[in-house]
């Protein structure tokens, strides 16, 4: 059996849309569409039913979608072990938020350009919910999640850092350069620009926030990080965000740090599905991680 048609399958049963597959496998819809009859022929059995909402697994499709998956990571091992006495290549498919996007993932990528040459890492911007939903489907080989904690049965998660974050302000903002810390009953009157809901950091901040008693934080949520912090260095208000991502602001005096409360560290989280196989490539990419987020003595083996 050609797993092409395998391939098809499984990403027809993740879209429902014969159109967005075919993007999805550069094909002509007309070839999905053969590739799914030919595949159900060659089966004995119908694996979809078109609607008008898209089409829809069978009974029979979803028994039979966990051993097509099956088949195609046992391939996928069956190519990496005759590669294993190789350099290391492949495309691996990395997801993360926007603040380690911006602030780690380039130096990373540079070194392993240097290390592994024939490796292409495609990063993909993902929230937490986001990327979680594309491990499971198969669209991510790995992911950095910056949150508390990560409890999904279906994933292998491993802290591998943390991110600092510092509360800042423009240098001439009421709140700059104070003598005192900041109270919380303070920055409860205050104007905030925060990374939008789902941000960890941000959404534990605004609900410290919005405990004080009689606090009337104004909190306006921005899809990107440096849409925030140019409010912020316009002296609009007040932003929260790691250190990493603002170190060139502080160093050139645009953005000051509030004295206050010390803001707890966000976790740096290491996901890939529990039952995806990891390929060398994969697994080359997720040491270089673990190397750029932990010092030498306390990275765990590759």
């Amino acid at each position: 059996m050609d797993t092409r048609l395998l391939h098809t399958f499984t990403i027809l049963a993740r879209t429902a849309s014969f159109t967005a597959t075919a993007a999805e496998l550069h094909l002509a819809q007309s070839t999905v569409t053969a590739q799914i009859r030919a595949l159900e022929k060659a089966l004995g059995t119908r694996l979809f039913d078109r609607l008008s909402r898209g089409a829809v697994l069978t009974e029979s499709g979803r028994r039979l979608l966990d051993d097509a998956e099956a088949v195609l990571r046992a391939e996928s091992r069956l190519f990496t072990t005759a590669a294993q006495e190789g350099p290391i290549t492949g495309k691996v498919v990395v997801g993360a938020g926007e603040t380690l996007c911006s602030a780690h993932l380039p130096s990373v990528i540079a070194t392993l350009r240097d290390t592994h040459p024939d490796i292409d890492v495609d990063l993909q911007p993902s929230g937490t919910a986001d990327a979680v939903e594309k491990l499971h489907s198969g669209r991510l080989d790995i992911a950095l999640l910056l949150e508390e904690q990560v409890d999904v049965p279906e994933l292998v998660v491993t802290r591998i850092g943390e991110q600092s974050l510092v509360l800042l302000c423009a240098p001439d903002h009421p709140l700059a350069g104070r003598d005192r810390p900041v109270t919380w009953e303070e920055l409860a009157g205050e104007k905030f620009f925060l990374h939008e809901q789902g941000c960890s950091y941000s959404d534990r901040l605004a609900r410290r926030l919005l405990a004080v008693p009689d606090g009337r934080p104004r909190l306006t949520r921005f899809g990107s990080i440096e849409a925030a912090r140019s409010c912020a260095t316009a002296g609009l208000g007040l932003t929260v965000l790691p250190r990493a991502n603002v170190t060139t602001a502080l160093r050139e005096g645009s953005l000051v740090e509030v004295p206050g409360h010390a803001l707890p560290d966000v976790p740096v989280h290491l996901a890939r599905h529990r039952r995806r196989w990891a390929s060398r490539a994969t697994l080359a990419v997720e040491h270089a991680l673990v190397a750029h987020f932990q010092p030498d003595d306390s990275r765990p083996e590759p």
